[in-house]
Order: structure tokens, then C-alpha cells, then sequence
């Protein structure tokens, strides 16, 4: 019985420490230390892979229970995280803890956002191994953030596991607000984005990243119920008298009792919180009412990306297509009760300058629109395009165009004026498609696209008051800083009742960063309780609900427009409120004061790393 338990105790020893290991099974010390290390390393990996998976399931052919293609996953999310908590758990210094986050984090990102090396390589001309390179950089470049909270976390972790979670959580989500806002931020893929239907109830309480921090919170708590069983049995498989090994003293039985009693109280409240999502959603949505309805036509071109700005092909496609589904909505809004009131071309669907455009362009356009009978409904358009001059610089712009606008423009001599129009420029630009960030010209003059400097426009812009509605656009990747969205509704008076986002994702091709960009839109109409209407290039145009589901969606890579009706939505969602007056700031006061606070009280109490 004693040569059948020594392999046993050997191979618990070992996932419990190399050292142990290489004096239990007489090798050479370390040797199978360096090997149980470097497997946990591929466990990061993997987990991250998972994690980036997780976002939006990109495979239909297979998949793995519960995920559904081009949907999110929330319990394989935590599946995901738990994974990198037990890598933390069982390293033996910080600097291995650091090492298995970083992997991680430059997994789960690589993961995420690898459709840019389809823009750089496919649409760029740049070289694949340096466009994969790039795709690389940027993501090890980022997972520096997590490198640095794993960190962190193996030097300060408490003795109690429920204040471990809770420095855990604070320092991720530290790492996540960090990653969307220093250098312009770059939030794409936040953890809190695969949990858009599991904590679904959350997102109007706290957003994206609080829905992080809970997530980070139930990943730690299931990934310590492995480690504490697993040691447990590795202590009692190993104990010479297994009798002595599980008996229970006394000694400490309060202590025990009160962090028992605040463990339960932690995750068990986050566990109910699910079961209850419904009423909680409702809850937080309780001051929010109906506005009227809004009937749309979301136009999608499905111009090639290689085309687009070509004049002989995606440039003529685009002034035939999109004035033409104009005309016949415009034919269609007075006398048919299906016609729409509002009709939503995608970002720059007119590719060229208005000047450029010329008044042979715009005076039937304008002359049709102003022409419209009094009496009824009339139409309304929001036409993405590009807005400014050779001398004074460009905006990625949006007008918003109606009967009286119309009525104004033609009034004017020679082109429409943007005095004439509802305007929205662009405030959050892309780095290095919208902006080149400083000393990194030599990277974008490797490639064919047309970058340049792009103005921006201001923070908190008035909506558009257009039938019954206040209509807030934003442009392409705007919709991934909802703390910027919120900024507009400080007076909720004039907050807007419909969200719209214009984007082109061509960029990217047939790939996940379709379902990604849809399921973050999906948060944003959580968040603010406010339905998004989605007009797109190439998919996913769509309209979402105030909460959050697609009622609307048209194929991807097709060409069509979607006929739609949304409830504008007035009222504000406690995220609303407190980020429309703080930003983000209470997430990162919050977060910091409970990793200083578990930090320092772990210095005054006995220290265990964070098994």
C-alpha cells in the first residue's frame, strides 16, 4: 500500500511545488519544476484564447456546449478567467504570476482584434509577417497592463480568499480602464463585452467595467473552490496519519466563522443577483418611459473596402445607390403607413467632400426633400460623409437632413452650407487610421491606405430633434466609450431618446469583428437605456432595443436596406446618471481604494500568497 501511494503523493507534490516535487521523486531539483511551469504557461495561453473566444464565437461548424455562432458566451468568459486564476494561484513568485497574466492578456487580445492584420496586410499592402508582427506588438504591448495587476496581486494577496477576489477584481479592472484610456484608449474586447446577456441585468447599474469586476469576482470564487479542494486532497493523500490531516481544531473558529460568513455574503449575493436578472434589469430601467415610435431605413451599401474611394467604381456605385433608396423612401413616406420617417445612410456613404459632390449632386437631392407636402409625416435623413476643406482640415461628419434643412440649403448660393444641416463630427478617432499618433508616421507610410490627421469635434454634442425624437449619432468605433456616450445625457431633459451608429467595417473584412462591434452596441443600449440603430458598409446593421436585444438584422456582406421601428426611450439608468456627471471616475477611485485597502490590511495580518 506504500509503494502504490508514493506516485500519488509525487504527483500532487509536484502541482503543488517544484521543490517539493524534486525531493519527493529523486530527480534532478528543478528539472521537473522548469516543465510544470512552462505547462502552465500553455494554460495561460489557452485560457486566453478562450477568453478572446468567448467574446463572440467565431466557428460554425463546431462549437462547444452553450456557445452559439457569432454570439457571446458568459459562462465560457468565466470559464476562461477561472483559468488564469488558478495559473496565479499556483505560481511560486510574483515575477512567474506577471509572466502567466501577460500571456494571458496578449493571448485573449491577439485573439480578439487579429482582424487588423486583414486592413494592414489585405487593404494596406503591408508585408503579412509585418502586419502580423504589428497585430503582435500591440497586443503584448497592452497585456503589459495585466502583466502588471497579476503582479501586484501575488505580492499583496490577504489571507482571506473573499478579500483575494476583491483585490483581484479591483486590480483587473484597474488594468482594463487603464487599457481604455491612456493613449487615446484602446477598450476593443473588454472582458465585461462577453457578459452582455449573462450580466445583462448589471450593465445599467455599472456598465462595461463594473460587469468586469463581477465577473473577475465569480471567476475567482469558482477557481478557489479547485485550488482549496484540490490542496486539501494533495495534504491528505500525502499525510502520513490522514486521520490527523482533515480533523479540525478550534483555534480561530471565529475568524473562520466571520470570513466564511463574508464569502457568502460576496458571491452568494452575486449568484442571486443572476438568478433575479429580469427584476433587477427592470429595476434599474424603472425611470425610463416610452418616447414614440420611430420608423427607420438602415441603409448597407456592401461597397468593397478596395472600391470604396475608387471614382470609376465604389465611389459612382455609392451617389447612384444611396440617393436612390432616398428617392424612393421619400416616395413612400407621405402616403404609405410602412414608409419610414427617417432614413440612415452608413459612415462616409458619401465617400467625397460636398464640393466635391457638386450642385448637379445636390440639387435634386435637396430640391426632392424640401418639395415634400406639409400635411403627414415627413422624411428625414442622416448621411455620413466627410466634412471640411483642403486648407482647414477634415471631420468624419454626419448631417442630418429634413424638409425645412433642405428648404434652407437650396435658399443658399451654390453649395449647402453646414448652417443649413444638423451636424455630428467624430470626438473619439482611430489611432493611425484617423490620427497618426507621434513617431509612428514611418509605420503608416508602409502602407497604401489614405491616413491623415482627421479634426475632432466636441465631447458632448445636442442631438438631433427630428420626429418626436432626440437622435444622438456616433461614429464606427465611438460606441466602445459609453463613458463619452453618457456625457450627453447630464440634462435629462435633453438627453437623447435613439442612439445611431454609422460605421464601415469593410476594414476588416468577412470576420468576428462584425458580431464584436454588434454585441458592443447591444452594451451601449444596456448602459443607457436607449434603443441603437445600426447603419452599416458591410454588417451588422441592425436595430437594438433599450434592452439590448436585435430586433432588426440584415445578412452581412449583402445589399439592402432594413425597415425597422424602434421605441424612443426617455429617462435615465443609474449608469446614465453617474457617468453622464463622473465619467468613469468612481470605477477608478473605487477600484484603487479597495486594492490599497485589502493591500495594507494584508501587511498588518498573516500573509498567504493567492492559493
Amino acid at each position: 500500500m506504500r509503494e502504490r501511494s508514493e506516485p500519488v503523493r509525487s504527483l500532487f507534490g509536484s502541482l503543488h511545488s517544484p521543490s517539493t516535487f524534486s525531493a519527493m521523486s529523486g530527480r534532478p531539483p528543478g528539472r521537473h519544476g522548469r516543465l510544470a511551469s512552462w505547462l502552465w504557461m500553455l494554460f495561460a495561453l489557452l485560457a486566453g484564447l478562450l477568453h478572446a473566444l468567448s467574446l463572440a464565437w467565431p466557428f460554425p461548424a463546431w462549437s462547444l456546449p452553450g456557445t452559439v455562432p457569432g454570439q457571446p458566451s458568459g459562462p465560457w468568459q468565466l470559464v476562461a478567467m477561472g483559468a488564469l486564476v488558478l495559473a496565479l494561484q499556483w505560481s511560486d513568485r510574483a515575477g512567474q504570476a506577471a509572466w502567466r497574466g501577460g500571456l494571458f492578456a496578449a493571448a485573449w487580445l491577439a485573439g480578439t482584434f487579429w482582424w487588423l492584420f486583414v486592413s494592414m496586410h489585405i487593404y494596406g499592402g503591408l508585408p503579412a509577417w509585418l502586419a502580423a508582427l504589428a497585430v503582435l506588438a500591440l497586443s503584448c504591448a497592452l497585456a503589459l497592463y495585466y502583466a502588471l495587476a497579476s503582479f501586484c496581486l501575488w505580492l499583496w494577496a490577504p489571507r482571506p480568499r473573499w478579500l483575494q477576489a476583491l483585490l483581484f477584481a479591483s486590480l483587473w479592472t484597474l488594468a482594463e480602464l487603464a487599457r481604455g484610456r491612456w493613449f487615446t484608449g484602446f477598450p476593443w474586447g473588454a472582458s465585461g463585452y462577453a457578459q452582455v446577456d449573462l450580466l445583462a441585468a448589471w450593465a445599467p447599474w455599472v456598465g462595461v467595467y463594473g460587469m468586469g469586476f463581477i465577473a473577475a469576482v465569480l471567476a475567482y470564487g469558482a477557481a478557489t473552490v479547485v485550488t482549496v479542494g484540490f490542496r486539501r486532497l494533495s495534504r491528505w493523500l500525502q499525510a502520513p496519519d490522514r486521520r490527523r490531516a482533515v480533523r479540525r481544531h478550534g483555534q480561530g473558529l471565529l475568524s473562520r466563522l466571520a470570513h466564511g460568513l463574508a464569502a457568502l455574503l460576496l458571491w452568494g449575493g452575486l449568484l442571486a443577483s443572476l438568478a433575479a436578472g429580469p427584476s433587477w434589469l427592470a429595476l434599474a430601467q424603472a425611470d425610463t418611459r416610452d418616447a414614440g415610435l420611430l420608423r427607420v431605413w438602415l441603409l448597407q451599401g456592401n461597397i468593397p473596402q478596395d472600391e470604396k474611394f475608387e471614382p470609376g467604381t465604389g465611389v459612382a456605385d455609392a451617389l447612384a445607390w444611396y440617393p436612390a433608396q432616398l428617392a424612393e423612401a421619400l416616395a413612400r413616406a407621405h402616403d404609405d403607413p410602412s414608409g419610414p420617417d427617417l432614413v440612415v445612410a452608413p459612415e462616409t456613404a458619401l465617400p467625397l467632400l460636398p464640393r466635391q459632390l457638386g450642385e448637379a449632386f445636390w440639387e435634386p437631392l435637396l430640391g426632392a426633400m424640401a418639395r415634400q407636402p406639409d400635411a403627414g409625416r415627413t422624411l428625414g435623413a442622416l448621411l455620413g460623409l466627410p466634412l471640411g476643406s483642403f486648407e482647414h482640415g477634415y471631420t468624419n461628419s454626419a448631417w442630418g437632413i429634413d424638409r425645412a434643412a433642405a428648404a434652407r440649403a437650396l435658399a443658399e448660393a451654390g453649395l449647402p452650407g453646414d448652417a443649413a444641416f444638423f451636424r455630428y463630427d467624430k470626438h473619439h478617432l482611430v489611432p493611425f487610421g484617423e490620427f497618426i499618433p507621434p513617431m509612428f508616421r514611418w509605420f503608416t507610410d508602409l502602407m497604401n491606405i489614405p491616413l491623415g490627421d482627421f479634426d475632432r469635434g466636441a465631447l458632448a454634442q445636442a442631438p438631433w430633434a427630428f420626429g418626436g425624437q432626440r437622435i444622438a449619432p456616433n461614429i464606427c468605433y465611438e460606441d466602445l466609450f459609453g463613458e463619452e456616450l453618457a456625457a450627453g445625457f447630464r440634462d435629462g431633459a435633453r438627453a437623447p431618446t435613439v442612439l445611431v451608429n454609422l460605421s464601415n467595417i469593410a476594414w476588416f473584412g468577412d470576420t468576428v469583428a462584425i458580431d464584436q462591434h454588434l454585441h458592443i452596441s447591444r452594451l451601449r443600449a444596456l448602459e443607457l437605456g436607449r434603443p441603437m440603430l445600426r447603419a452599416t458598409n458591410t454588417g451588422a446593421t441592425a436595430a437594438i432595443d433599450h434592452l439590448g436585444r436585435v430586433t432588426h438584422l440584415l445578412p452581412r456582406l449583402t445589399r439592402g436596406r432594413l425597415e425597422a421601428q424602434v421605441q424612443g426611450r426617455e429617462g435615465l439608468t443609474p449608469y446614465a446618471r453617474w457617468a453622464a456627471r463622473w465619467g468613469l471616475w468612481p470605477l477608478w477611485i473605487g477600484c484603487a481604494v479597495i486594492a490599497v485597502a485589502v493591500a495594507l490590511g494584508g501587511r498588518l495580518a498573516p500573509r498567504r500568497r493567492p492559493r
